[in-house]
């Protein structure tokens, strides 16, 4: 097998600290208050710039894990075998506290905020092992629901020591947690889960099938299933308490678009054990406890991502010298990258500003933003990707130099937690259910009036929809449906309008407010209709020099 400790090309990167080098997430750590950790952000953002962590990250796309249903004596075992590189990345990720730490630290220390900015540094090297971290941050707020289960299981996936086998997790130093909700026939209607549960002793024995389950090596999973009570949420470990395997079926792992890492596996539960996580019946309920901290994950790897391929197109730009001076100084190029360097910015402000939101407990703010937000950026995701990677020309096509695998990335946070009809419902549900939470989201856009004219149109544009929907809705719920995404698009740019309005330079603001909110320019990247030193200004400020 290859060695993970040699240097990559000298095509990947050059070392970088990609914190220090991101202007904008400095004066949102700064600005969120949570500057107190910058230090070890700049470590981190050291460590996910090196070209080891660059060679990681192209082991485990070259070489995707392998399945092992039964071992040389026909017992099955059911383990998912990962190139050593994955074990790196997620000893890294685990000793950055990606997991569940932050459930555990104290308000006054802001853990939220600052695992954004780690995760949104640490998800520019690979995102596929990024889902096993994301989904033991995400299990914790269901454990609330059975105090015996959070003291039991909070501390292992909270704990910043990572350790991969299979064993009874009191016997290891940590744990992570996984995901067995979707099948074949449900789809994102998990009230159509037809896996049962059946009580046995102290627990339940579960009985069916899990269509998508990523990270299949995960310690536990929370599972849906149907109880006698109800739909309900179950924690299942791979070993249970006395050293037995549970019975956890890896049928195949899928081939997928991007994120090879993983190993998406379908999964057969046959008198599985697994133990009740809060009441019969409310499953949904407890498991859309993860549903937010899944989808602030989402937005923050997707800005990484953006970010990524933004520094990749410039560095690229400005070691090229074409027809007599270089590439990131021809108008054309810089104008490109410049939009590319805005969007990145946007992102970026959006995903720090929600999760110091957690940290505040602003929980009816981050009711809506979040499945706006997700929405939003995960869209915008595959576009400047795809962007990023023609700014190399052919080079850009080649693996070699990491665009393809990231341009393969970038469509799946549209899918996670969601795709985009099922987020933009979401929406509409909210809405409905919750209109007090809307309240405040528009509040908070609301925040930055009086700053632009054009913004203060869009602001009255959204709310004028807004009520009109609410009418509608009483009269046909179908036609409110049919623009779900419409509303949803203008309420995330008007929310990340008003957050440049207030944090960002005048550069950023002025192409941002002219492009994204007044509808000039044209629809592709690289059509800011702005002026040189403008967009100089925004090359030079996305990546200083």
């Amino acid at each position: 097998m290859p060695d993970t400790d040699r240097e990559p090309p000298a095509a990947a990167a050059e070392p970088a600290d990609l914190f220090s080098g991101d202007v904008a997430l400095v004066e949102a750590v700064r600005r969120h208050g949570a500057e107190q950790h910058a230090g070890r952000l700049r470590d981190l953002g050291s460590v996910a710039g090196s070209p080891r962590s660059l060679r990681w990250a192209e082991f485990v796309d070259r070489y995707p894990p392998t399945l092992r249903t039964h071992d040389a004596f026909g017992e099955r075992v059911d383990e998912v075998e990962y190139h050593p590189a994955w074990h790196r990345l997620m000893q890294a990720g685990v000793r950055a506290g990606l997991t569940a730490a932050a459930w555990t630290q104290g308000g006054a220390t802001l853990p939220h905020t600052a695992r954004a900015a780690a995760l949104l540094l640490w998800s520019q090297t690979e995102t596929g092992h990024i889902t096993a971290l994301s989904t033991t941050y995400a299990a914790a707020p269901a454990l609330r629901n059975d105090p015996e289960l959070e003291a039991e299981w909070l501390p292992r996936f909270a704990s910043r020591a990572y350790e991969s086998g299979l064993r009874p997790a009191a016997q290891k130093l940590g744990a992570t947690a996984g995901m067995a909700v979707t099948e074949r026939a449900g789809g994102t209607d998990l009230r159509a889960t037809t896996t049962v549960a059946r009580p046995e002793g102290k627990g339940y024995l579960l009985t069916g099938h899990k269509w998508f389950v990523s990270a299949p090596m995960s310690d536990a999973f929370l599972v849906l299933a149907q109880a006698p009570g109800g739909l309900t949420t179950f924690l299942v470990p791979r070993v249970v308490p006395d050293g037995r395997r549970n019975a956890w079926h890896l049928h195949r792992l899928k081939t997928t678009l991007g994120t090879r890492s993983t190993g998406v596996a379908e999964v057969e539960l046959d008198r599985t054990w697994g133990e009740r996580v809060g009441e019969e019946g409310r499953g949904l309920r407890v498991l859309g406890q993860t549903t937010g901290a899944l989808r602030l994950d989402g937005v923050l790897s997707a800005a990484g991502l953006m970010r990524s391929c933004m520094v990749r197109a410039v560095r690229h730009a400005r070691g090229r010298e074409v027809l007599g001076s270089l590439l990131v100084d021809k108008p054309l190029m810089q104008n490109v990258l410049a939009d590319l360097a805005v969007e990145s910015e946007a992102a970026t402000i959006l995903g720090m500003r929600l999760a110091a939101a957690v940290d505040a407990g602003e929980t009816d703010l981050l009711r809506v933003a979040l499945p706006v937000a997700k929405y939003w950026v995960a869209k915008r995701t595959p576009a400047v990707a795809a962007e990023a990677l023609e700014c190399l020309g052919g080079n850009g096509y080649v693996e070699e130099h990491g665009l393809a695998r990231l341009y393969r990335a970038a469509v799946l946070p549209s899918l996670w937690e969601g795709t985009g009809n099922a987020t933009a419902l979401d929406v509409l549900r909210a809405m409905s259910l919750q209109p007090r939470a809307m309240e405040v989201l528009l509040a908070e856009i609301d925040r930055a009036r009086g700053a632009d004219a054009r913004l203060d149109r869009t602001m009255d544009d959204v709310a004028a929809f807004l009520q009109a929907a609410a009418r509608e809705a009483r009269r046909d719920p179908a036609a409110v449906e049919a623009g779900a995404r419409w509303m949803v698009e203008r309420l995330a740019v008007a929310l990340q309008a008003s957050l440049v309005v207030r944090y960002c330079p005048p550069a950023v603001t002025t192409a941002f407010l002219a492009t994204r909110v007044a509808g000039s320019g044209g629809v592709l990247p690289g059509t800011l209709p702005v002026g040189r030193r403008t967009t100089q200004a925004i090359v030079d400020r996305a990546l200083p020099q």
